[in-house]
């Protein structure tokens, strides 16, 4: 009898250990399977970037003016001002912080995905079934009642083996575009630091052509003087007062119009800024505004890593390849766990009577989609075609990344040559009316000549200012196209 019960509980022993053993390696197949990729991630292709840029310097410098941040770049006090007012509230930068914050509460959430899902239920039930029905005799015959109650109060569990990475995949979603909010972010940034600093520039050049219409309006104020004076004397015609009137009236013309569009910039500054409409400071102006006269590019390949619309297009890459994995996993089967345990009585005075009331259940089953099959290849075909369609697009920001790039260079050369053009042209205006007023004195000169040498300078100098403005907004748009301005 001894040896009968030393083995029954030998027996006992090893089937415990048979079925830890089970267990065991049931556990390590599932974690081998969760291992297992189904779909192949597509890695970010390389993209067709030249040695150097087109009309960058031969040598290339992998150093690049868009490493340097705002307020090394934009030196000057005002304008730093008002790039920080808009920074912090411009509307576009609240809605992009603001997407920012909710993508990052929802990739939190995904460190609980790998946990199942528990709820607590509690129900209370009241049941008269038929006297004449087999619960009806039963409840009579045993339990001496009509009425059959019914108390419970349990824990249900439901877990999905992430057997194919679909688990995975989503948490890899969300990181992805979490990170795509952070890049739009910066996106967004150095775009409005472009257009602020670009929208100041052309206002520092709309006072200046503003005080060079004001000149040449107190130059033609004196000339129309002069011809007056030669009308009394008989040495002019009246022809000649109305010819200085007119030139006079397109200078003054000029006033009010740049009036209206200094406003006008002055309002959209605000508005970029986060402001009500208002004066925009400027303690400096066209002509005290500079920049390096050598603005370094750096390598093409540098800029990629640079420029947040290309890292968001990356990212993109992410979120498709997780498309695919999550449509392909769907066409498998799903292994799902679920558990329930609790207390249940037929009496409220016994409900919580442990451990008489005490239940629990545990079952697993594997779900293989049927008729949903043509559905779910369909989409996975179509998360397919959409990854395709992201790479190219990774491919074309690229290639517009490297033009602009290129763009901006050219600009920069051939506006300083344009440039010098311009200021020895205003020279020599400059020049030709004095020369006019003197002649003209003299004898040895029209009128018109004079009215034509006025008219050239006004022209001459509005044209300069132009450029000078163009010269300063292409250097922006070299510091923005190499993916400056959010640092």
């Amino acid at each position: 009898m001894k040896k009968f019960l030393n083995w029954q509980k030998q027996f006992k022993v090893k089937t415990i250990m048979k079925n830890y053993v089970n267990k065991l390696y049931f556990f390590v197949l599932l974690a081998l399977l969760s291992a297992c990729k189904i779909s192949k991630n597509v890695e970010t292709p390389n993209a067709a970037l030249p040695e150097n840029f087109r009309n960058a310097a031969t040598t290339a410098d992998t150093n690049s003016v868009a490493d340097l941040p705002l307020d090394s770049f934009f030196t000057d006090a005002s304008l730093q001002r008002l790039l920080d007012s808009a920074i912090v509230k411009n509307y576009d930068m609240q809605v992009a912080l603001k997407n920012i914050e909710s993508a990052q509460l929802l990739f939190k959430q995904t460190k609980f995905a790998y946990l199942p899902s528990a709820n607590l239920n509690i129900g209370v039930g009241s049941s008269r079934p038929s006297d004449n029905s087999l619960n009806g005799l039963s409840a009579s015959s045993f339990l001496g009642t009509t009425h059959i109650e019914d108390f419970t109060a349990n824990v249900g569990l439901s877990w999905e083996a992430d057997i194919w990475g679909k688990i995975r995949n989503r948490n890899g979603r969300a990181l992805a575009e979490y990170l795509q909010t952070i890049e739009a972010k910066n996106a967004i940034q150095t775009n409005l630091v472009a257009t602020v600093s670009q929208g100041f520039y052309n206002l520092l050049m709309l006072d200046a052509q503003l005080a060079i219409a004001q000149k040449n309006l107190a130059l033609n104020d004196s000339t129309i003087k002069i011809f007056g004076f030669q009308f009394t004397s008989g040495q002019v015609t009246s022809l000649a007062i109305q010819q200085a009137e007119a030139q006079r009236l397109t200078a003054a013309k000029l006033i009010p119009q740049l009036q209206q569009s200094i406003i006008l910039q002055e309002n959209a500054l605000s508005i970029l800024a986060g402001e009500l409409p208002g004066r925009t400071q400027r303690d400096i102006n066209l002509d005290q505004v500079s920049f390096p006269k050598t603005l370094s590019a750096g390598v093409p390949s540098a800029m990629l890593t640079r420029r947040p619309d290309i890292r968001r297009v990356e990212l993109a890459l992410d979120v498709a390849n997780a498309n695919v994995g999550i449509a392909k996993a769907s066409m498998y089967p799903s292994l799902v766990i679920t558990a329930s345990g609790g207390i249940n009585s037929f009496k409220a005075s016994n409900w919580f009577s442990i451990p008489a009331s005490l239940f629990g259940l545990a079952s697993g089953g594997i779900t293989q989609p049927l008729f949903q099959r043509n559905l779910l290849k369909t989409q996975y075909e179509v998360s397919k075609v959409e990854r395709e369609r992201t790479v190219i697009q990774f491919r074309q920001s690229v290639l517009y990344a490297v033009g602009e790039v290129s763009d901006a260079l050219v600009k920069i050369e051939k506006l300083k040559e344009q440039e010098d053009i311009a200021a020895t042209r205003v020279r020599t205006l400059e020049q030709a009316i004095t020369n006019s007023n003197l002649l003209f004195q003299s004898g040895m000169a029209n009128y018109l000549e004079v009215i034509t040498a006025q008219s050239n300078v006004l022209q001459g100098e509005l044209e300069l200012v132009a450029i000078k403005r163009a010269q300063l907004s292409a250097n922006v748009d070299l510091y923005r196209s190499l993916g400056g301005g959010w640092k």
